[in-house]
């Protein structure tokens, strides 16, 4: 974890041959929020495509590195104080080259907060 202390998992639960859900409970005291923003925190979307790499790199056992990031959209802005609990939702599939391709959709209660597909190289 790059960020101490920064999330946990609550629960990981696989749906499919290669579909996750994963839920996650984000530390709204941590460092990172007192300075995005002070008095209004905000989840930093680098944080988000870390938290999902880092769920990626414990299921497919691997130390990844991104190779590309698309699709990216931030759909509503994640506050750790009022939705500290976040839902993500993993397509995670590895290629015959050795990529590892990964879908996601990020949620607070039924909101959809992220939504991104990245490709990661195996180191």
């Amino acid at each position: 974890m790059v960020l101490k202390d920064f999330y946990k998992v609550l629960s990981q639960e696989k749906t499919g041959d290669t579909k996750f859900n994963i839920r996650i409970l984000v530390n709204a005291n941590h460092e990172v929020f007192k300075g995005h923003f002070p008095g209004n925190p905000i989840m930093p979307g680098v944080c988000m495509i870390q938290i999902i790499k880092e769920l990626t790199e414990s299921i497919t056992q691997s130390s990844l590195m991104i190779q590309t990031l698309s699709n990216v959209k931030f759909m509503a802005l994640i506050n750790p104080e009022t939705n500290p609990e976040l839902r993500l939702e993993l397509d995670i599939t590895t290629t015959e080259d050795d990529l590892v391709k990964v879908k996601n959709t990020t949620y607070f209660n039924d909101t959809v907060a992220l939504k991104l597909s990245n490709t990661y190289k195996k180191l």
